[in-house]
């Protein structure tokens, strides 16, 4: 029997639109964070409603404040989605990961109680204006971003041993601006940056987090940053030959990373106005690195989604404060991310991938062979 071909081409089409419609969104990068916080959602509104609850209180000096777990991953996801707009481009250019973000955030925040308390380590007033500290924090965070993208741009060195420089000696350095001393702020105007501004409800950091996205969100679309950025992670010999510099391009988000690490130091100290060396961002890399992960995008470099990489952060932090809230101890709380990241490197491995897109011409040839005996 002869069909038209036209006839042909719109049979299938209409029986298959759902399908369809689901591979479209399940290929898209942002999917798998949006799945992982969808689960997440879905466990909790099981398991506990009143998780999503969020109320008007009064904090301790009588002004209103949001509060709930909602308000609270929000606010504690903000240094994380900053400091994974950097990582995002780091992994990307050079096909590797700065482990160093941890101690580095601990230098940043050293530099800014130093700024401020001057040679007084408990000041009854701060020593100098708080933008004035955190300008000299960004510019040191960008000038240790340097040092680590010099090391891995210029000198060829793997970027997760190259890092492991300031992630060995970068608590120490902290440590050592402030001789040791653990200094605090007294004046209450320094908090306002990691907690609430008197008058409004919303924790301050969910507003630093938010004009950090439209800041690389504008430099993404004016700039050719992105284009850079992931040609030179695909192939840094073809984008040599296309006339862009790869050391340089390397080198350059290594410090944006910097700048994205002064912005989370400048947060983590304000929200205690004082500083632990050994504990403040403990661990935050991994958080970071996972963050990259989660949002699909490849570890070896190349292509990203700064979208998925933010989202990722979210997802981390949503996962934290679930354990927390069902009273897992922090001790377990890393074996709970270990898994989700054994996850997500088999769902990456290259025989995996082979194997999916294999299942997926297999059912798509089955379907129009279907398709065509329907007709016939």
């Amino acid at each position: 029997m002869s069909v038209s071909e036209n006839h042909f081409e719109n049979l299938p089409k209409k029986s298959v639109s759902v399908i369809d419609t689901i591979k479209k969104i399940v290929q898209k990068q942002v999917f798998i964070p949006l799945a992982a916080l969808l689960v997440l959602i879905l466990f909790n509104l099981i398991a506990d409603p009143s998780f999503f609850k969020i109320s008007l209180d009064k904090s301790s000096s009588g002004d209103p404040v949001l509060s709930g777990y909602l308000i609270t991953i929000l606010d504690n996801a903000s240094e994380l989605a900053i400091l994974a707009i950097g990582m995002t481009l780091v992994t990307s250019a050079s096909g590797g990961q700065d482990i160093s973000v941890g101690a580095t955030v601990a230098i940043a925040g050293s530099v800014v109680l130093k700024v401020l308390c001057g040679s007084q380590s408990r000041p009854d007033q701060m020593q100098a204006p708080i933008i004035v500290a955190f300008l000299i924090c960004l510019v040191v965070s960008m000038l240790f971003g340097a040092f680590n993208g010099m090391v891995v741009s210029f000198f060829k060195i793997q970027p997760m041993v190259a890092t492991l420089i300031l992630f060995t000696a970068g608590r120490s350095i902290a440590a050592w601006i402030n001789n040791n001393e653990l200094p605090v702020i007294s004046d209450p105007k320094f908090g306002y940056y990691g907690n609430f501004i008197p008058g409004i409800p919303v924790p301050t950091p969910i507003f630093i987090a938010a004009i950090c996205m439209i800041i690389i969100a504008l430099v993404l679309k004016f700039t050719n940053l992105r284009l850079y950025s992931q040609a030179v992670g695909i192939n840094p010999s073809s984008s040599r030959l296309n006339g862009i510099n790869p050391q340089l391009v390397k080198f350059l988000t290594f410090v944006i990373l910097g700048a994205c690490v002064a912005v989370a130091g400048f947060i983590k100290v304000s929200r205690l106005s004082t500083i632990n060396y050994s504990v403040v961002a403990k661990d935050i890399e991994m958080d970071v690195i996972l963050a990259v992960a989660l949002g699909g995008n490849q570890l070896s470099g190349g292509k990203f989604s700064m979208t998925s990489s933010i989202l990722g952060a979210y997802v981390i932090q949503f996962l934290t404060t679930t354990l927390f809230k069902f009273k897992v101890s922090s001790s377990a709380i890393a074996a709970y991310k270990a898994v989700v990241v054994i996850v997500l490197v088999v769902l990456s491995a290259p025989i995996v991938r082979e194997k999916m897109v294999q299942m997926k011409k297999k059912g798509t040839a089955a379907k129009v062979g279907k398709a065509k005996k329907e007709v016939a």
